[in-house]
């Protein structure tokens, strides 16, 4: 039995496939890692819990910490939250001291007020508990949960998870 010569056609003919599959085969690649470069590989979002430090660490009254954009309140052994966020167009709200302490019933629980909060961009005013009482804040400032951590004891706030502005965390 005699084998065939190869023709040259048959090995051109092999080179232009090769080289036609490389070809797709470096364009599907590519497509793959477009595709794979509109999924991020890192979260930019800040955390919402976050451990503010420890309970003795707040002094009576308020307490601003401009990192979380939030207003601690502690009155004995009895913290609230309260954010400094406002709800018009999202600038930092300031604290202003009150001449006079109100005491105030918020859904059903007293609440001694010592401060009233003024929003610097466009006028809003809230009261101390948070309430939007002038400007175009459209909804009062939101409250949110406290607890201590089991691991370390520090405080710890939850941003995702606004609460009644009746919560009230009461150290043991």
């Amino acid at each position: 039995m005699s084998q065939k010569p190869k023709e040259p056609g048959d090995r051109r003919e092999f080179f232009v496939k090769l080289g036609i599959g490389a070809g797709l085969v470096a364009l599907g690649g590519q497509g793959l890692a477009s595709l794979r470069s509109l999924v991020p590989n890192v979260s930019y979002d800040s955390p919402t819990t976050v451990k503010l430090g420890y309970p003795q660490e707040f002094p009576e009254g308020m307490k601003f910490l401009p990192d979380q954009r939030l207003y601690v309140f502690r009155e004995g052994k009895v913290l609230h939250a309260i954010s400094a966020v406002c709800t018009h167009l999202g600038c930092t709200v300031r604290a202003e001291a009150l001449s006079q302490v109100e005491v105030r019933t918020v859904e059903g629980s007293p609440l001694r007020l010592t401060h009233r909060f003024l929003c610097p961009c466009h006028g809003s005013k809230y009261t101390g508990d948070g309430e939007n009482v002038a400007g175009p804040a459209p909804r009062p400032l939101a409250w949110y949960h406290l607890s201590i951590a089991t691991d370390d004891g520090q405080l710890v706030v939850d941003l995702a998870r606004p609460v009644e502005r009746s919560f009230r965390l009461t150290l043991a």
